[in-house]
């Protein structure tokens, strides 16, 4: 005859065994995710770091294309605003005969 607690314990050793599985299997697991969410933030950090430098240069571009802009392009603007408002004062002189 069998005896009953050690069906019980066999029973018992089995559900252990498999316990012991999933946390070993889980433990890789957390291990694989922990590697991977640490390459993650490195690669968070690089494109940061890139994003702002290249945002630095855009300032900068920006700021130089201003500069360049305000040579020629400003003196024709005051020419051509200069023209307009000589044909607003002939339009005005006109309607005040």
């Amino acid at each position: 005859m069998v005896n009953p607690n050690l069906d019980i314990v066999v029973k018992l050793e089995q559900k252990i065994d498999k316990l012991v599985e999933s946390y070993k299997s889980e433990k890789e697991e957390n291990k694989m995710l922990r590697t991977q969410i640490a390459q993650l933030s490195s690669q968070l950090e690089q494109s940061a770091s890139s994003y702002a430098l290249l945002q630095e240069e855009y300032d900068k571009l920006k700021i130089a294309k201003t500069i360049e802009a305000s040579g020629a392009d400003v003196r024709d603007t005051k020419q051509r605003i200069n023209q307009i408002v000589r044909e607003i004062d002939k339009c005005i002189a006109l309607l005040n005969r």
